[in-house]
């Protein structure tokens, strides 16, 4: 459809424009220091919902299969509140955590339309492609993720980050899911 085809283009602009290029906030890193990488590779993949419902999320879930580094899910209908979007994602990753969706190594972030935009991390000058207004649910391999962050955190991308206690919060968050599925995994050989 048009309208996919352009909020993908509007993404991968965004990703061009805000994620791929150093950061001071980033300590001089690309916001997304693998981003670049993943669309030259075909490792974004893309689902659609039109509805007000979270079952194209769920499939993408059970059904990640590391064909893409990440899914985006963009949601056309979504919960209006970001709080409660955010708040879901948080128990998202609890059940996910959890295996209710079999796969426990798996991690969603959220980007909601109404989240408050920092203009000291990011330019706020890109020009949207289309009209249409969207949240994106982004799923990832978690263990992936954290191999990743370890490896950034020694270059001091995340000294900024870490220092506000919502982000920090989120990395915790991680963090503890990551153990718990180490954890996890650990047994399962012991066993």
């Amino acid at each position: 459809m048009d309208i996919e085809r352009q909020i993908i283009e509007e993404i991968q602009g965004w990703s061009e424009y805000a994620l791929e290029v150093p950061n001071p906030f980033f300590n001089d890193l690309p916001a997304c220091p693998y981003a670049k990488s993943a669309w030259l590779n075909d490792k974004v993949g893309f689902t659609f919902s039109y509805q007000k419902e979270n079952q194209t999320l769920y499939t993408a879930l059970s059904q990640f299969d590391d064909t893409y580094d990440i899914v985006c899910c963009v949601h056309l209908q979504y919960e209006e509140d970001p709080e409660q979007f955010h708040h879901y994602i948080g128990a998202l990753n609890e059940a996910i955590s959890m295996g209710i969706f079999i796969q426990k190594d798996l991690w969603a972030m959220g980007f909601h339309p109404d989240d408050d935009q920092d203009g000291e991390v990011f330019d706020q000058s890109f020009e949207p492609v289309t009209d249409a207004i969207y949240a994106i649910t982004f799923v990832q391999r978690l263990s992936k993720l954290e191999i990743s962050a370890e490896t950034l955190k020694k270059k001091g991308y995340y000294e900024n980050y870490l220092s506000n206690p919502e982000t920090a919060h989120l990395w915790d968050e991680r963090q503890e899911l990551y153990r718990r599925l180490c954890d996890a995994g650990n047994q399962q050989k012991n066993a």
